[in-house]
């Protein structure tokens, strides 16, 4: 029994640590997002998005568009989804014409990165405004 409780709270210790290691910090994630969004009460312009890595625990992502000259940080978490991504993916939330990156899918994980929501985001679900999800196919860089 004390074997059992010493592996599950070895588990519980080890998981993060495993989910932020999928992403290492040289790999950037990158897809065309054909629609400005908001990050951390930040708008970003549609175009080429890179996202990846900035600190060695996984927990803060960088996210620009070069060619807006935008870059900034984001605190992220990981969570488990209940099936395993088939592909890389950026998730967003929309509301009417606004955007809201949500998080990330990383293929052949079933780990997905979120990202804190922003004060407008959380005004909108607040108002009982409808969201739905947008998924928009990535590559790993």
């Amino acid at each position: 029994m004390k074997f059992a409780r010493a592996m599950f709270a070895l588990t519980l210790t080890m998981l993060p640590l495993l989910a932020s290691a999928q992403l290492k910090g040289s790999d950037r994630i990158v897809t065309q997002v054909p629609f400005e969004f908001v990050v951390a009460n930040r708008t970003i312009p549609a175009g080429e998005c890179v996202v990846q890595s900035a600190s060695m625990n996984g927990k803060t992502m960088i996210i620009r568009n070069r060619a807006a000259k935008v870059s900034l940080f984001s605190m992220i978490s990981a969570a488990e989804d209940s099936k395993t991504a088939g592909t890389y993916a950026l998730v967003f939330h929309r509301y009417g014409d606004q955007y809201f990156l949500w998080g990330m899918r990383l293929d052949g994980t079933r780990t997905i990165y979120r990202l804190p929501e922003s004060k407008a985001e959380l005004e909108l679900r607040a108002q009982n405004v409808p969201a739905t999800e947008k998924i928009l196919l990535a590559s790993l860089q």
